[in-house]
């Protein structure tokens, strides 16, 4: 199985803020409206907004306007996909990166 490592890399940036993770963990509960957000964390609305704007884009976190306010949630499609990349990364496989560097080692000798 082949996996494209560059689409991912929006993924671990996002996860790779304290607050982001907390977010993503509120998240599990079900989906949240950014004021609930904003009252756990005490920070500003932009700065909320920041945060989510990475999430959002990384794909873990889908949105959706309810009046004036957002609301969240985990996309549990993407977290499938994020965990079976890992999977995939972390387990030899035929199409691992490894084989070729077997190879290359195989020619150098």
């Amino acid at each position: 199985m082949k996996y494209l490592h560059a689409g991912y890399v929006p993924v671990f940036k996002a996860l790779s803020d304290e607050t982001r993770l907390k977010i993503i963990e509120m998240l599990s509960c079900g989906e949240m409206c950014a004021c609930d957000i904003l009252e756990f964390f005490r920070i500003t609305q932009p700065t909320l907004s920041y945060h989510m704007k990475i999430l959002t884009e990384s794909g873990l976190i889908d949105s959706r306007r309810d009046g004036a306010w957002m609301r969240y949630s985990i996309n549990a499609e993407k977290v499938s996909m994020v965990i079976e990349f890992l999977n995939g990364i972390t387990t030899e496989q035929e199409t691992c990166i490894c084989k070729g560097i077997a190879e290359v080692k195989k020619c150098q000798t």
